[in-house]
Protein backbone atom coordinates (compact mmCIF):
# COMPACT_ATOMS: atom_id res chain seq x y z
CA UNK A 1 0.00 0.00 0.00
CA UNK A 2 3.03 2.35 0.69
CA UNK A 3 4.09 1.70 -3.17
CA UNK A 4 0.16 2.94 -4.36
CA UNK A 5 0.74 5.65 -1.63
CA UNK A 6 3.97 7.02 -3.28
CA UNK A 7 2.59 6.74 -6.86
CA UNK A 8 -0.49 8.72 -6.41
CA UNK A 9 1.58 11.61 -4.79
CA UNK A 10 4.15 11.23 -7.28
CA UNK A 11 1.30 11.70 -10.37
CA UNK A 12 -0.10 14.71 -7.58
CA UNK A 13 3.73 16.49 -7.92
CA UNK A 14 3.70 15.97 -11.33
CA UNK A 15 -0.10 17.60 -12.46
CA UNK A 16 0.86 20.56 -10.30
CA UNK A 17 4.52 20.49 -12.02
CA UNK A 18 2.69 20.30 -15.37
CA UNK A 19 0.03 23.27 -14.48
CA UNK A 20 2.19 25.35 -13.00
CA UNK A 21 4.50 25.37 -16.51
CA UNK A 22 1.53 25.42 -18.73
CA UNK A 23 0.45 28.97 -16.60
CA UNK A 24 4.56 30.06 -17.29
CA UNK A 25 4.64 30.49 -13.55
CA UNK A 26 8.13 30.16 -13.18
CA UNK A 27 7.87 30.84 -9.24
CA UNK A 28 5.63 27.33 -9.33
CA UNK A 29 7.67 25.68 -11.74
CA UNK A 30 10.84 26.11 -9.18
CA UNK A 31 8.38 25.52 -6.02
CA UNK A 32 7.88 22.39 -7.64
CA UNK A 33 11.68 21.08 -8.05
CA UNK A 34 14.10 20.23 -5.64
CA UNK A 35 16.95 22.43 -4.61
CA UNK A 36 18.77 20.17 -6.58
CA UNK A 37 17.15 19.49 -9.49
CA UNK A 38 18.58 18.06 -12.62
CA UNK A 39 16.78 19.08 -16.08
CA UNK A 40 17.80 17.99 -18.89
CA UNK A 41 17.11 19.94 -21.76
CA UNK A 42 15.75 18.52 -25.30
CA UNK A 43 18.23 20.91 -27.31
CA UNK A 44 20.96 21.23 -28.41
CA UNK A 45 20.60 17.43 -30.37
CA UNK A 46 22.13 14.84 -29.75
CA UNK A 47 21.84 14.83 -25.86
CA UNK A 48 20.37 18.46 -24.94
CA UNK A 49 21.86 20.68 -22.54
CA UNK A 50 22.06 19.59 -18.66
CA UNK A 51 21.04 22.27 -16.12
CA UNK A 52 22.04 21.35 -12.06
CA UNK A 53 20.31 23.47 -9.49
CA UNK A 54 17.59 25.76 -8.55
CA UNK A 55 19.66 28.77 -9.96
CA UNK A 56 20.12 27.38 -13.23
CA UNK A 57 17.04 25.77 -13.94
CA UNK A 58 15.02 29.30 -12.94
CA UNK A 59 17.70 30.72 -15.69
CA UNK A 60 16.19 28.16 -18.14
CA UNK A 61 12.68 28.31 -17.26
CA UNK A 62 12.56 31.98 -17.45
CA UNK A 63 14.36 32.74 -20.67
CA UNK A 64 12.01 29.40 -22.17
CA UNK A 65 8.79 30.96 -21.64
CA UNK A 66 10.13 34.59 -22.57
CA UNK A 67 11.28 33.20 -25.94
CA UNK A 68 7.93 31.27 -25.95
CA UNK A 69 5.03 33.44 -24.72
CA UNK A 70 1.84 31.11 -26.10
CA UNK A 71 3.70 27.65 -25.80
CA UNK A 72 1.52 24.71 -24.66
CA UNK A 73 2.51 21.45 -23.07
CA UNK A 74 -0.25 18.62 -23.54
CA UNK A 75 0.12 15.45 -21.57
CA UNK A 76 -0.89 12.37 -24.18
CA UNK A 77 -0.27 9.94 -21.68
CA UNK A 78 1.44 9.12 -18.01
CA UNK A 79 3.25 6.12 -16.41
CA UNK A 80 3.90 6.29 -13.03
CA UNK A 81 5.27 4.12 -10.21
CA UNK A 82 6.71 4.87 -7.22
CA UNK A 83 8.65 7.67 -7.34
CA UNK A 84 9.22 7.28 -10.95
CA UNK A 85 7.26 9.29 -14.08
CA UNK A 86 7.01 8.83 -17.86
CA UNK A 87 5.15 11.29 -19.59
CA UNK A 88 4.69 11.33 -23.50
CA UNK A 89 3.83 14.36 -24.75
CA UNK A 90 2.83 17.38 -27.62
CA UNK A 91 4.35 20.81 -27.36
CA UNK A 92 2.81 23.18 -28.93
CA UNK A 93 3.97 26.83 -30.08
CA UNK A 94 3.26 29.88 -32.54
CA UNK A 95 5.72 30.60 -34.69
CA UNK A 96 7.10 34.01 -35.29
CA UNK A 97 5.07 34.26 -38.88
CA UNK A 98 1.64 33.36 -37.09
CA UNK A 99 2.10 29.16 -38.03
CA UNK A 100 1.63 26.88 -35.49
CA UNK A 101 4.25 23.89 -34.57
CA UNK A 102 4.74 21.45 -32.15
CA UNK A 103 6.90 18.28 -31.09
CA UNK A 104 6.06 15.54 -29.71
CA UNK A 105 8.75 13.55 -27.13
CA UNK A 106 8.92 11.82 -23.59
CA UNK A 107 9.95 12.79 -19.88
CA UNK A 108 11.57 10.91 -17.59
CA UNK A 109 10.99 12.51 -14.49
CA UNK A 110 11.84 11.73 -10.64
CA UNK A 111 10.17 12.55 -7.75
CA UNK A 112 11.29 13.08 -3.91
CA UNK A 113 9.99 14.55 -1.05
CA UNK A 114 7.04 16.07 -2.76
CA UNK A 115 9.22 17.94 -5.26
CA UNK A 116 10.68 17.33 -9.38
CA UNK A 117 14.44 16.02 -8.39
CA UNK A 118 14.79 14.82 -12.35
CA UNK A 119 13.06 15.96 -15.52
CA UNK A 120 14.84 13.76 -18.31
CA UNK A 121 13.10 15.14 -21.34
CA UNK A 122 13.30 13.59 -25.16
CA UNK A 123 12.06 14.67 -28.60
CA UNK A 124 11.08 12.39 -31.63
CA UNK A 125 13.00 13.29 -34.73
Amino acid sequence: MQEVAQTTSTVEVINQFNDAFNRHDVQAVMDLMTEDCVFDNTYPPPDGERFEGQEAGRHFWEEFFRSSPDAVFQSEEMIAHGDRCVIRWRYNWTNADGSRGHIRGVDVLRVRDGKVAEKLAYVKG
